[in-house]
């Protein structure tokens, strides 16, 4: 049950992620009719705001002191707030102006970032506190991955396949642009976000016992609080999984910003056959939940990420390669659409065993740590990934803007306005774009050097020592 409610709590940031990335910037440019670069600004003003709030709190939980532990007091304070801003989001005032809006949408979007980080980054530190054991590590952030995946998707595939037919009217004949059914989401969204943090803080509340304990008090100023996150933070297989990071956010990036493009434009799928591929992604979480554990247990976390890696993001550009050089049939044909909706279910189940993976090593360095430093710091782990993730984020959507300016792809066009050429180039230039991102990611990856002897050497070392004391 632990494993379950733990994993359960990822649902929160799911859901928030999913409706920040796919829906907010139509809701208020396309919906309310903001003016696009106000909705943008706003949206980069609060994940900037973010990033800058995760190692304060990562630092916070590490060192908070309570009767309820250092990170459930946080997690249990973030759900009223989280729930009722989010739900806030989704339903602005009616007959505001565009910049009354934009300072609307700025607020709340800063709030929410904020209170969720409040829950997500003391919540995620619990995987190295919850288990010390190589394995068990996986496959606890098997739970987490799998649900965060789950979660996020299947309010996507609630709007796309449910809500948005729902609400067609004979004003509005496609429900994507009808504001009512936003307000809907938000209430269900919101719903499942509180469901989410509270199941998951009351399903581990009874471990708050068994958890690690904070350093032992001392002055704390500015210099010091910074002087311990780089001791903390100053091993190189970290920075191995810090530059990977940051290569992985871009490439992620990039792949989100022309998702729309490459399935409407480049292979000529129908809404029905997108939403199709989205439910795809159910299986992909399975996949790489299962697969993951596995892979720790027969061959390693680090061996495993490299191979598994590996075939995923040499995989995933494949189909395109294989209809620019003529393998392939017309993107509408039904074999053509099965072809890319099995590979793609494969390749995303991979790339979510990697995630894992990664995510487990990641946690295993938190030993490593507390030797060298005598403190543990899993807060600040996970707000370093995570700070990465969102300050180069940007670039990823950048990089999307190189690819469409290099494929001369006309703004503005429907999929029967842009010639033969310009698809044809879309795929030339985003596949070694995409394919040097993630090689890069993989060649910093590369230098990690803590696999399970290692481990578990730290493990004997600390044990000694607290013995010793």
């Amino acid at each position: 049950m632990t494993k379950l409610s733990y994993g359960f709590g990822s649902v929160a940031f799911g859901v928030k992620d999913g409706g920040f990335g796919y829906f907010l910037l139509i809701f208020y440019s396309q919906v309310l009719g903001v003016d696009a670069r106000l909705v943008g600004l706003a949206i980069t003003v609060a994940l900037i705001v973010d990033a800058i709030s995760d190692p304060i709190v990562g630092y916070w939980s590490d060192n908070f002191r309570s009767r309820w532990g250092r990170r459930h007091p946080f997690m249990y304070a973030s759900a009223i707030p989280v729930g009722a801003t989010y739900f806030l989001i989704w339903n602005p005032p009616a007959d505001w102006s565009d910049q009354a809006l934009f300072w609307y949408l700025l607020v709340f979007a800063v709030l929410i970032r904020t209170f969720i980080t409040f829950y997500e980054t003391p919540s995620s530190a619990l995987t190295p506190e919850l288990t010390d054991d190589y394995d068990q590590r996986s496959s606890l952030m098997s739970y987490r991955v799998y649900f965060g995946w789950t979660g996020g998707n299947a309010m996507t595939v609630l709007m796309f396949m449910i809500l948005f037919p729902a609400f067609a009217t004979a004003t509005i004949a496609n429900g994507q642009f009808n504001r009512d059914a936003y307000a809907l989401y938000g209430m269900i969204a919101s719903a499942l976000i509180f469901i989410s943090i509270i199941v998951s803080s009351l399903g581990t509340h009874s471990r708050i016992a068994h958890l690690k304990a904070p350093p032992p008090k001392r002055n704390l100023t500015l210099a010091t609080v910074f002087k311990e996150i780089l001791e903390t933070l100053a091993q190189r297989s970290f920075v191995a999984l810090f530059v990977a990071g940051m290569f992985g956010a871009i490439a992620a990036g990039l792949a989100a910003a022309l998702t729309f493009y490459m399935l409407t434009f480049f292979w000529g799928f129908t809404s029905l056959q997108i939403g199709v591929l989205t439910l795809g992604v159910f299986v992909s979480a399975v996949i790489g939940a299962l697969l993951a554990p596995i892979v720790t247990r027969t061959i390693g976390k680090k061996r495993g990420a490299m191979i598994v890696g590996l075939v995923a993001f040499l995989g995933s550009p494949l189909p395109i390669v294989l209809k620019l050089a003529g393998v392939l049939p017309d993107g509408s044909t039904p074999f053509v659409f099965w072809f890319v909706l099995i590979a793609g279910t494969i390749d995303v189940g991979l790339i979510i065993c990697f995630q894992i993976l990664a995510a487990s090593m990641m946690a295993d360095l938190v030993e490593q740590a507390e030797l060298k430093t005598g403190r543990r710091s899993e807060g600040i782990f996970v707000a370093a990934s995570t700070f990465i993730r969102k300050m180069v984020a940007g670039l990823g959507v950048m990089a999307a803007t190189l690819v469409l300016t290099l494929a001369e792809f006309p703004a503005g066009a429907e999929p029967s306005q842009v010639s033969p050429d310009a698809i044809w180039r879309l795929g030339f230039y985003y596949v070694p774009v995409i394919l040097a991102l993630w090689l890069a990611m993989m060649a910093a990856m590369s230098t990690y050097q803590l696999d399970r002897a290692d481990h578990e050497e730290n493990l004997r070392r600390l044990a000694e020592r607290k013995a010793a004391s």
